[in-house]
């Protein structure tokens, strides 16, 4: 078991030669390094300041200074003579008054350690290291005890020293300094070699960089640009506008609310549905059916010339030919102007007017068709109401005439008529027949002759005259009376009437239904004409290999990204 050394006072003595170097020469200051292992709140004072302080303030030492005792040099492990313990005292003092840390001072004791000099307090340590011209705070001096490979025990600096032959100061200061100027070349060695690394591993990144971006962005827009530039079919375009019209309507109010309306301006009312409907229509595979059937669109692009990607194969399905027909027909609608207009695409220009002014005609024929029936059946209703008015009078007329003839009468009225006519001649003559019966009647001797024949003339007068008005009233021979027949010629002179009167409405609602039909007829105005250019118009190659750039070099960020992303989190 070991005791603690007391502190006792010392001084190290130092021959002429050590003395006069220590405080002529500064204390070697250790090379300059890249970043301080150990941050310094205080600078600490060289040795040689420490001296110049202690020769001012000691009390023992005159105006000149006595030269020192012909000794040995002192060695690290030496005990301090008791003549020096003021001297000492005040060195300590001093140190003190520096406002050393408690790491630096844990550090100064660690560096004495490793010089192998006994202290028994951390500012012994740094007055002892300070006159051996070792600075403890220096950073070469922190980076050789990080990079000790071999540390020692700490409690050698509260123990005993081991006991051997003290070194010279010089000595210990060249080894010192040769310490430090190796701890710097091997860290300059260092850090070359990790910044040669550094630059190894950048350069290997931006190279497996410049791989990916060029297998997954450059080569696949290399090659779309060789398609586009190179292989690519050039196509013709043709290009139509239409809107679609109605016969204006009179000055109604569906009228004026139609002409109110943005939306169908130029179409009538219900004009923005039928556009919609001309748009669906040319889209439809029942418009490619008609084209390819009546102007070969399959055989068109069925033609080798064309390249692999626009060339229909000769077994093409349907499906397939309804995706190229998509491709290359494209229609839009503005249904705030109510245009719609039409782009047709073929590889040759006549082919594409062809097939634009085929799909015109087509839409117009659907256009006419959507109100065809509509009109077809108001049409069909209206003639179909006149013939019927007309069947109706022409058997009423027939009607009448059965009646006339099977009566023998031609007319009631005029049948009463000639009736009253005679009722009344006759009735006059008898009434002048009884006046001369009654003259003659006066006489004393009438001539029974002549009084005879006239009453016999008035009573055949009579006769008549009764026969007549009971012909008016009454039917003979199972005949009708002239009353019936001239009632059932009234009832049908008036059936008769109303059938003219339901022909003459009948034939107006022809002709109203006639001009409603005409107002809803649908027609296609060409706002601008399909005229075939005379230059190629797609693929348009810069844009294309533009677009087809970005499209990889976004998927290509999408992919890292995640990547990254999932690489944090799985190492996280």
């Amino acid at each position: 078991m070991t005791t603690p050394v007391k502190s006792k006072r010392f001084r190290l003595r130092r021959t002429d030669e050590a003395a006069q170097r220590a405080t002529t020469e500064p204390a070697p200051r250790p090379a300059p390094v890249a970043e301080e292992l150990t941050p310094r709140a205080v600078e600490p004072t060289p040795h040689r300041i420490v001296l110049q302080k202690r020769a001012r303030v000691s009390p023992t030492e005159g105006n000149a200074p006595k030269p020192a005792p012909e000794t040995s040099p002192p060695t690290a492990g030496a005990t301090a003579k008791p003549d020096d313990g003021l001297s000492a005292d005040t060195d300590l003092d001093i140190i003190r008054q520096e406002g050393l840390t408690a790491r630096q001072l844990r550090m100064a004791m660690r560096v004495a350690q490793k010089h192998g000099i006994r202290a028994t307090s951390a500012y012994e340590a740094v007055l002892m290291l300070r006159k051996q011209g070792v600075d403890p705070f220096s950073r070469a001096t922190m980076l050789e005890l990080v990079r000790d490979e071999k540390p020692e025990d700490t409690s050698r600096a509260l123990t005993t020293a081991p006991q051997t032959s003290p070194a010279p100061v010089g000595d210990a200061v060249s080894s010192a300094q040769e310490r430090m100027a190796k701890i710097a070349a091997d860290r300059d060695r260092e850090l070359q070699k990790m910044q040669r690394q550094i630059v190894k591993r950048r350069r290997k990144r931006l190279l497996l960089l410049g791989a990916r971006i060029l297998a997954f962005v450059t080569f696949p827009t290399f090659l779309a640009t060789y398609y586009f530039y190179m292989i690519a079919t050039p196509m013709y375009a043709t290009e139509s506008e239409f809107i679609i019209q109605q016969a204006d309507s009179g000055p109604s109010m569906a009228g004026d609310l139609s002409s109110m309306m943005p939306s169908a301006a130029g179409m009538g009312l219900g004009g923005q549905q039928e556009a919609a409907s001309v748009q669906s229509f040319l889209q439809s595979r029942g418009a490619m059916l008609r084209l390819d059937r009546e102007e070969g669109f399959r055989a068109h692009f069925s033609q080798p010339e064309l390249d692999i990607w626009r060339r229909l194969p000769p077994d093409a399905s349907s499906e397939e030919a309804f995706k190229t027909y998509n491709r290359h027909v494209r229609i839009s609608y503005d249904p705030t102007e109510g245009v719609v207009g039409m782009e047709v695409i073929a590889a040759t220009p006549e082919d594409s007017e062809r097939f634009a002014r085929a799909l015109l005609t087509y839409a117009e024929e659907h256009v006419d068709m959507m109100t065809q029936r509509l009109r077809d059946s108001q049409m069909r209703e209206a003639r179909q109401s006149l013939e019927e008015a007309q069947l109706a009078l022409i058997q009423a007329r027939q009607d009448i005439v059965a009646l006339q003839e099977q009566s023998s009468v031609l007319s009631g009225e005029v049948e009463v008529q000639l009736i009253s006519q005679q009722i009344v001649a006759l009735e006059t003559e008898l009434t002048q027949t009884q006046l001369t019966i009654q003259e003659m009647r006066t006489n004393a001797r009438p001539n029974p002759a002549r009084l005879m024949p006239l009453e016999r003339r008035a009573q055949a007068l009579q006769e008549q005259i009764d026969g007549l008005r009971a012909s008016m009233t009454q039917g003979s021979g199972g005949d009708a009376s002239l009353a019936s027949i001239q009632s059932q010629l009234i009832m049908a002179e008036a059936e008769v009437q109303t059938r003219e009167m339901m022909r003459a409405q009948a034939m107006q609602q022809l002709e109203a239904a006639r001009m409603e039909v005409s107002r809803q007829v649908r027609y296609l105005a060409l706002t601008v004409e399909p005229i075939a250019s005379d230059e190629a118009v797609y693929p348009r190659k810069l844009a294309n290999s533009s677009l087809a750039f970005l499209l990889f070099a976004g998927i290509y960020l999408f992919a890292s990204m995640t990547g990254s992303v999932l690489r944090e989190q799985v190492s996280g």
